[in-house]
């Protein structure tokens, strides 16, 4: 998969996860932003209830140019905490998990900080998981694990 192809899908996702309008084109491929939207939400979901309160009023408390980087510190804190639980899982799924979690928790319940933190969740998303996306076989199989 190129980069530039994960980047525009990415984006689409992102997109699709916040709710955002998406048009479908006549596209005859298996990429379905939709259900890996969906898939991701899932993901976020399932760790919604378990450590995520106290790391977001960490995040809303911080002042908006600090956000970013209170909401990185969020991800790798979860993302630490699970790798010490289950380590047999990857570290990258961790990570996704982690800022998956943290991303839908801050768009449904305090969505002023989610402007403030979605550079940091691209970088992430491109940065430090895109390699590990790619190898997975891109987007479909990444948000399926």
């Amino acid at each position: 998969m190129a980069q530039l192809k994960f980047k525009q899908q990415t984006s689409v996702i992102l997109s699709c996860l916040f709710d955002e309008p998406y048009l479908e084109t006549d596209s005859a491929n298996d990429f379905d932003p939709i259900k890996i939207a969906n898939q991701l939400r899932q993901l976020g979901d399932h760790y919604d209830e378990t450590v995520i309160q106290p790391l977001i009023r960490n995040i809303q408390k911080a002042p908006a140019d600090q956000a970013s980087v209170m909401f990185t510190n969020s991800v790798n804190t979860l993302c630490e905490m699970w790798v010490a639980d289950r380590p047999e899982v990857a570290s990258e799924k961790h990570l996704l998990k982690a800022t998956m979690a943290l991303s839908l928790y801050i768009n449904r319940n305090c969505p002023d900080v989610t402007t403030r933190v979605r550079g940091a969740i691209v970088s992430i998303l491109s940065n430090r998981l895109a390699s590990w996306i790619m190898e997975q076989g891109g987007w479909e199989q990444a948000s399926s694990l």
